[in-house]
């Protein structure tokens, strides 16, 4: 991505560019201008609708790299909606991510689980788009409300984890671990003997962003800021999950 792009107000110029990169594979170019093509029939869970095709080219670069037939799509935002599960989180909207449009993890946590491991497993099997250090392991599960920046996130969800935490990132090859373990340490069983129990596990907390409900760019948030907790719970039994 060109620095500018994380600059308030900027737009893309029809040479800008987002490059993407992979092991045995050439650089691949895609424009950060609107793409003309339209891809029908994209679905991520139980949402499905048309998106913004990307092009042949990058169709051919990922469908070599993957070794099946692939078309790389842009959330196309000026038609579609995708809506937060709103029991947690009424109102806010996300594209393309899993359930909620921010992941917190900190490196307690993480240091933690590691501790419990034969093979330590690193951050990105977790995938956090948030990764806070400075506070006790799984200090997160209580906060209900956070400040970054001049920013305000809701901790609205314990995050339950599926077979990806699994997964080598590097290799795709699956194992047991995590999984086993936080099966033992961070099941709602464990965490939350007293709710109902769905068989989940929980690493991380899922957030939204009060200021996402208002329109504007260049909203940031940096490596160094500092995180103020603002309200939580008492414990992770309070939390909702």
């Amino acid at each position: 991505m060109p620095n500018e792009a994380f600059s308030e107000g900027w737009e893309p110029a029809e040479t800008s560019y987002m490059g993407i990169k992979a092991p045995g594979m050439d650089l691949l170019k895609v424009s950060l201008s609107k793409p003309p093509g339209i891809a029908d029939g994209v679905s991520v869970w139980e949402w499905s609708g048309s998106a913004l095709d990307e092009g042949d080219e990058a169709s051919k670069w990922f469908t070599k790299y993957l070794g099946k037939p692939s078309r790389l799509v842009r959330f196309n935002a000026a038609s579609e909606t995708r809506p937060v599960d709103p029991v947690y989180a009424n109102g806010h909207n996300i594209m393309f991510s899993d359930e909620y449009p921010f992941m917190l993890l900190s490196q307690g946590s993480l240091d933690a689980l590691n501790e419990l491991l034969k093979e330590p497993v690193p951050v990105n099997r977790f995938r956090p788009n948030i990764l806070v250090d400075g506070c006790e392991p799984f200090a997160e599960d209580l906060w209900t409300e956070i400040k970054i920046s001049q920013f305000s996130f809701q901790g609205v969800k314990l995050c339950s984890r599926c077979k990806i935490p699994t997964i080598n990132q590097q290799t795709a090859i699956p194992g047991k671990e995590p999984n086993e373990t936080l099966k033992k340490v961070r099941s709602d069983k464990v965490l939350r003997p007293n709710q109902k129990q769905q068989g989940k596990i929980y690493f991380g907390m899922n957030l939204v962003c009060k200021e996402s409900l208002s329109e504007g760019k260049g909203k940031m948030v940096k490596v160094g800021d500092p995180v103020f907790v603002l309200h939580k719970v008492s414990s992770a039994a309070e939390a909702a999950a």
